[in-house]
């Protein structure tokens, strides 16, 4: 048995993509742009909530997006209406991105004319959570029709998430969900994650979310 080497394979490629998000970052920071990660289920409300948030920022921020999918073109062109830059990543059957697969889109968004770069991930609750992207805040959108024991359920996307945005708040009367119960098991996974309640299909909230947004690329860009 002495003569069988064993590779970590796992530990080898999460390390290597975490140097690779590192630098990412230092370039990112030198050009003065802001890259954010969105993460959630399907029908979570991911591309809405962006019309949204685009819709208040662009007038004070220079913004781009990335639209990461296993196929189609269907957000990208979504978001290109908004008359925002838009480019949509196919992942090749891979449930997340990683650090170079970010890269790649970023350098064909073109950042040097950006404060603030968008990266919409695959959705899943699972695999985009283990890969460091290279985004300077990561955040996750949690649906009403989801159910409150997300948190419970999934703790890696809590724990590595800045901020939680939960969407669909206009069907609340409708749901068995239990807004202090979500909050309160998102905080034990991670007591600094800020929560952002919202509905992107009325606005409501949509204020708190993006004055907290805005600040942290008005932080980073200084």
């Amino acid at each position: 048995m002495d003569n069988i080497r064993i590779i970590e394979i796992k530990e080898s490629i999460f390390a290597d993509n975490d140097k690779e998000a590192e630098r990412i970052r230092e370039r990112l920071k030198k050009e003065r742009t802001f890259l954010l990660n969105v993460m959630s289920s399907p029908g979570s409300g991911k591309t809405c909530t962006l019309l949204r948030t685009i819709d208040a920022l662009k007038e004070d921020l220079r913004i781009g997006v990335m639209e990461a999918d296993i196929d189609s073109s269907v957000d990208a062109e979504t978001i290109a209406e908004t008359g925002v830059k838009s480019i949509q990543l196919h992942t090749g059957g891979m449930c997340h991105l990683d650090a170079g697969m970010t890269e790649q889109g970023l350098n064909e968004l073109g950042t040097e004319d950006l404060d603030l770069a968008i990266l919409e991930n695959v959705g899943n609750l699972v695999c985009p959570a283990e890969f460091d992207t290279g985004a300077v805040k990561n955040v996750m959108i949690l649906s009403v029709p989801e159910g409150h024991d997300k948190p419970l359920k999934y703790p890696l996307i809590f724990t590595v998430c800045n901020a939680l945005i939960i969407n669909k708040i206009d069907v609340l009367p409708y749901f068995d969900f239990d807004m202090e119960k979500v909050i309160e098991y998102a905080h034990m996974r991670n007591p600094k994650l800020e929560i952002f309640p919202i509905s992107a299909k009325t606005g409501e909230g949509i204020e708190a979310w993006t004055t907290w947004l805005k600040e942290q690329v008005d932080t980073w860009n200084k």
